[in-house]
């Protein structure tokens, strides 16, 4: 079954829900809420990793993260932490994380690799070229497909080399960081070349702007989330372990109409 991962951004610029969730008891309640819509993992990210954003002091993301990783370890709840940052990493795993979501695949921060196989967590390695304020200079490729294929390998190689094991790695082909529309398609088209690498891959596509090529207009959220879903459903087709998505219920609606169009529910 796939995996839904909900995403709490308890940041001020994010770009569909920035500064909604900054208070700590909002952050808590949206994730429990989260939770109970369909979400087996909850994503806490501290530091928005949107087009033309900027960086967030280590201090900062950690002072918006650690109570509610905290608070929602205490009930239970599954939780990721997004972060770039290997301080910010050890931290929230010691506060109860399980898995750190890091869109750079260490790469952001020399000290992460090795943070996470001492830490004992699992390492989802996102694809990435360079930081939101100029991520699309280093969106040139052969081949899309190719090149991050290739690129992901490298960093688990790495990842290898710092003691993770390669059971723990989750491999996401960073949609929307350092690609271009037509880029972000070919490699969705493709997901099944990723899964045969055989790791486990996440998908994120929610509420990207890529996704204004399918709907032809600068869409509403609700649409962007309705698009989100078919992009859920397609990619659970492709063999994807899990979906990082902003609407859970949409998400877990669509994939159960799969599950029963299939005969597996």
């Amino acid at each position: 079954m796939t995996v839904i991962m909900g995403i709490l951004n308890i940041t001020a610029d994010s770009f569909s829900d920035g500064g909604s969730y900054l208070d700590a008891e909002a952050a808590l309640a949206h994730g429990l809420a989260l939770r109970d819509a369909g979400a087996g993992i909850v994503d806490v990210g501290g530091e928005s990793t949107r087009p033309g954003a900027t960086r967030v002091p280590g201090e900062v993301e950690r002072a918006r993260v650690l109570p509610v990783v905290e608070a929602l370890a205490a009930t239970g709840v599954a939780v990721s932490i997004d972060t770039m940052n290997a301080a910010t990493a050890v931290a929230a795993v010691a506060a109860g994380a399980t898995i750190v979501n890091d869109v750079s695949g260490g790469l952001a921060d020399g000290d992460m690799l090795a943070a996470v196989a001492a830490s004992g967590a699992d390492l989802v390695i996102g694809h990435w070229r360079g930081h939101s304020a100029d991520m699309y200079a280093g969106a040139r490729y052969d081949d899309p497909v190719v090149d991050v294929l290739r690129e992901l390998e490298e960093r688990v190689g790495a990842a290898a080399h710092a003691g993770i094991d390669p059971s723990r790695i989750v491999l996401d082909p960073g949609i929307g960081f350092g690609k271009l529309a037509a880029q972000n398609w070919q490699l969705l088209r493709h997901l099944d070349r990723l899964v045969a690498v055989g790791r486990p891959v996440l998908v994120g596509t929610s509420r990207k702007g890529f996704l204004r090529d399918a709907l032809g207009e600068d869409p509403a959220q609700e649409r962007r989330d309705a698009a989100t879903a078919v992009t859920s459903v397609l990619a659970a087709e492709a063999g994807a372990w899990g979906v990082r998505v902003h609407d859970v219920a949409a998400t877990r609606d669509a994939l159960a109409v799969r599950r029963h169009w299939r005969g597996e529910s």
